[in-house]
Order: structure tokens, then C-alpha cells, then sequence
């Protein structure tokens, strides 16, 4: 389901109407530290199908749809290969371009019924009942079922009746999308399926609302995630796997794709990025989870984030430029609307304020189990500097690994891959010298006035990448 983070009873929170996930959570493990790979649809999307981290394969910026890496495929053609019936029903919002046929149907009318007798099925279900779009704008004369009164306003958010409403209309279509899933749910017991079928749930990414999409900290990233493994396919469950039971084991999109072939008995590929989490191939677990924020519709920006399960980090690479930068969907919400105004008018707390301030904090770091609402930057805390550098050091070897495109401006990537796929030119060291281009991004990002003389050199850099990092660097100063 769309655009829904934790907000569920079966996760916690009482004032949620979700009563089917609440019930199949009865039966499944439940996912406590489950990530998105980022705070909107189009690339999350395109890190589940590939099993690419968005700024490795150049899908990270939303709708860029850029080629397909040579000689990988989506994982559901991996599973047609391996004779399942692949359906999607119905978004696919890719950002990569699509590899050979990875869907047997993928349309409105996709369904497990309609595969030849007896043949294996993987199927996509996705209900857009909890989109932004059905959370945030229902219409001024519209009265919410969920009671505002009663709806906890996280500290980011101003106290206002207009957010008030709107958390209480996103409640109300969390408790939507929850039906869809039930419906689905249903199907599956009344055709026989339910002892042989393995069942996942999740969302997207984080809620709709402000500072949850689009936003890469843990309210944009954290979402539900619920997994069934019938008894028929116990040799397939994790070692902590029970019934109503939890796992603190950190989990991304990414890890998707080797999983869904773990489970179907296929090795997965070398070229996935994630880590297999269930079945025959699964992996030991991570250490730390990450995520990304590109483009969002017509407003750039590149942030990074990783957590370990209890801190979050994030590193703002174009700190001048706010977190509430005008994005013309996320404006026309009564919430967005009514904090810009407040925030014009000075009439906003600290914590209320972050949101729109420039410059953003180079870095920030956040302590979930003190500061559920992320607000206070603990990054110049002395005494949090060893889990600063812990996180720190994650997120630079997660970019040297994975060759994050991200330093590199949208536009000139696609001369430099001179009609390559972006992944491809993205791990030639000639047409993309990482560690030059990264220092350059990092120097230029640290606000630190004392970089200016080397941001100075950097404009007769003869690598144009780090020419701009040169350029944006005194731009922030």
C-alpha cells in the first residue's frame, strides 16, 4: 500500500483502525526496523523491482527513467525464468526502463486466477487508498472519521485544527488501504491458497503527510512490513521466525529482490545489492539500513541517511536548500499550507522551524529511542560523537560501494553515459573518478569557511563534476 508508515494497531498505535493486518499479524513476523530505500514512490519502486540502491543504478531521482543495467534483469523475469506466473495489479512507476518481460500481466485485471492450472504464482497487489493524494485533499466540506481531537500531532508539525484533520484523514485512509489488503487476504482463503502461499505486506514508504514523504529521515523511511511463511515452508522461515512475533532485523527495499529469489530456490544474483533475508539463500544480517532523497518532481536536493536500528543519520550535501522546498504536489495539502504560513509569521517553535530554515545541518544525527520525532540534532553532542562517526563512516563506504551518482548533476550524467545505461558508466572509473568527485562534494558540503581556498582550486578542476562541487561549495557560503 501507498504512502503509510507504522501508523497500525498491530504495531502499537491505538488510535489506528487497521483490523485485517492486525489480525494476519496474529500469524506473521512482524518487522519492527523495516526501510524504504526512499521517502516517495518512483525510485523506492525501482530499488524493490532491480534490487539496486536508487543512486547506484541512476533511478533516484523521481520519473527519470533511465536504461536498465547491461545484463541484469528485474527480479520477477528471474521468476517467470524459473517457471512462476509473475502479475503486477497495477503501478509499476519505474524509474529504470523495463528488462525483458518481467510480468505475465501487468495491468488492472493482473491476478493469481488468471495463471494456467497448477503453475506457481508471484502476484503484486497495490492499493492507492492511503496516497498522499486520498489523505490530504478530500475537500473542505469533508469530516474525517478518525476524531482530530484525539490524533497526536508529532513536534515537527504545528498544533493547528488544518493538521489536526489531515492526520486524522490519513488515519482514515491507512484504515482504507487495510481493507483493500483484507479483500486480498480473503481471496486467497477462498480459493484454497492460504496454507500455500507466502504472504508479504508493506507500504512504500512513510505516510503522506510533510516531512514524512519526501523526507529521508526514519518518518519518511519506517514502514510496516509483515511476512507469513505457511507451515508448508517452515525450512524456509528465519530462525526467529513466530507466529505474532517480532524481529528487530533491519531490513531494506533493496533486500527485496534476493529474498522473492531465496525464496523460489534461485541463487541470487551477483549484481543485487541487497542481502536475502528468508529462505534457502539467506544472508546474515546488516548492520545499518540506508536511504536517499534526488529529485522530488521539479525541486532537487541529495541527502543521504542511514540507521542502525536506534540512531538515524542524515548528510545533507545541499545543506543551503530547505527540507520544505516547494514542490508544487506536496503544497497544495492544508497542512504544508498552513506551517508555511506560520512559519512567515514567526509564530513556530524550534522544532517547528527545522523544516523550513536554510542552511540545513551538513549532518544530523537522531536518537529514535529519546527522540521519536527526530527534532533534536544530537551531531554536536559530545557525547554522541562515536555513534556520529559510526554512522558517518557507514554512509561514505555505502556511497564508495555502491558508486553513488548522486554527485554528479542529472543532466550531465546522461553525456557521460553517452547512451550507456547511467549504472554502467557509473562503474567505469574513467568517465566517473568516484573518490575526486566525493572529496569534492564533501569539502564543498562541510560549510566550513576555512574550505574556501580549496573550493577555489576546484574551479579549474579539469573534471567538470568537481568543477560544480567548486561552484556549489562558495554558493553556500
Amino acid at each position: 500500500s501507498e504512502d503509510h508508515g507504522p501508523q497500525m494497531g498491530c504495531y502499537g498505535d491505538a488510535f489506528a483502525t487497521t483490523p485485517h493486518i492486525d489480525k494476519f499479524a496474529t500469524k506473521a513476523l512482524r518487522y519492527t526496523h523495516a526501510w524504504s530505500a526512499a521517502p516517495v514512490c518512483a525510485p523506492t519502486r525501482t530499488a524493490i523491482i532491480s534490487g539496486l540502491h536508487g543512486p547506484s543504478s541512476g533511478g533516484d531521482h523521481m520519473r527519470s527513467m533511465v536504461k536498465y543495467p547491461t545484463g541484469q534483469k528485474m527480479f520477477p523475469q528471474l521468476l517467470r525464468e524459473a517457471g512462476y506466473y509473475t502479475t503486477n495489479n497495477s503501478k509499476e512507476d519505474y524509474n529504470l526502463t523495463k528488462s525483458p518481460s518481467p510480468w505475465d500481466d501487468s495491468s488492472n485485471r493482473g491476478h493469481w486466477r488468471n495463471r494456467p492450472a497448477g503453475k506457481p504464482f508471484f502476484t503484486v497487489f497495490n492499493s492507492t487508498k492511503s496516497h498522499e493524494s486520498q489523505t490530504v485533499r478530500p475537500g473542505p466540506d469533508a469530516k474525517p472519521v478518525h476524531d482530530p481531537a484525539k490524533v497526536r500531532v508529532p513536534a515537527y508539525h504545528p498544533d493547528t485544527p488544518e493538521v489536526r484533520r489531515d492526520w486524522a484523514f490519513y488515519y482514515d485512509s491507512v484504515t482504507a488501504a487495510d481493507a483493500d489488503a483484507g479483500g486480498v487476504l480473503a481471496q486467497l482463503e477462498a480459493d484454497g491458497l492460504a496454507a500455500d502461499t507466502i504472504v508479504f505486506y508493506w507500504a512504500d514508504h512513510g505516510s503522506g503527510m510533510p516531512r514524512s514523504k519526501r523526507w529521508p529521515s526514519n518518518s519518511g523511511l519506517h514502514v510496516p512490513l509483515l511476512v507469513h511463511i505457511p507451515e508448508k515452508f517452515k525450512d524456509l522461515r528465519p530462525a526467529d521466525y513466530r507466529a505474532g512475533g517480532t524481529t528487530d532485523r533491519l531490513v531494506s527495499f533493496v533486500d527485496f529482490a534476493p529474498t522473492m529469489c531465496s525464496l523460489a530456490g534461485i541463487t541470487p544474483p551477483a549484481w543485487l545489492q541487497g542481502h536475502a533475508f528468508l529462505g534457502k539463500f539467506a544472508a546474515p544480517a546488516q548492520p545499518f539500513v540506508y536511504g536517499f532523497r534526488g529529485r522530488m518532481d521539479e525541486s532537487y536536493d541529495l541527502v543521504r541517511s542511514v540507521t542502525d536500528g536506534r540512531y538515524v543519520y542524515l548528510r545533507n550535501y545541499l545543506p543551503h536548500l530547505s527540507q520544505g522546498q516547494h514542490v508544487s504536489t506536496q503544497f497544495k495539502t492544508p497542512t504544508t499550507a498552513v506551517w508555511r504560513k506560520l512559519y512567515d509569521a514567526g509564530k513556530l517553535n524550534p522544532a517547528q522551524r527545522i523544516f523550513w530554515q536554510t542552511p540545513k545541518a551538513p549532518e544530523e544525527l537522531y536518537d529514535l529511542q529519546n527522540d521519536r520525532d527526530e527534532v533534536n540534532n544530537l551531531a554536536a553532542s559530545p557525547a554522541h560523537q562515536a555513534a556520529l562517526e559510526k554512522l558517518r563512516h557507514a554512509q561514505q563506504d555505502h556511497a564508495r560501494r555502491s558508486r553513488d551518482l548522486g554527485f554528479i548533476p542529472e543532466g550531465e550524467r546522461f553525456t557521460r553515459a553517452a547512451g550507456s545505461p547511467q549504472y554502467d558508466f557509473g562503474h567505469d572509473d574513467a568517465r566517473y573518478p568516484f573518490e575526486r568527485v566525493f572529496a569534492a562534494a564533501e569539502l564543498a558540503s562541510s560549510l566550513k569557511p576555512e574550505a574556501t581556498p580549496a573550493l577555489k582550486k576546484l574551479l579549474t578542476d579539469s573534471d567538470s563534476a568537481a568543477r560544480y562541487w567548486g561552484v556549489m561549495g562558495i554558493r553556500m557560503r
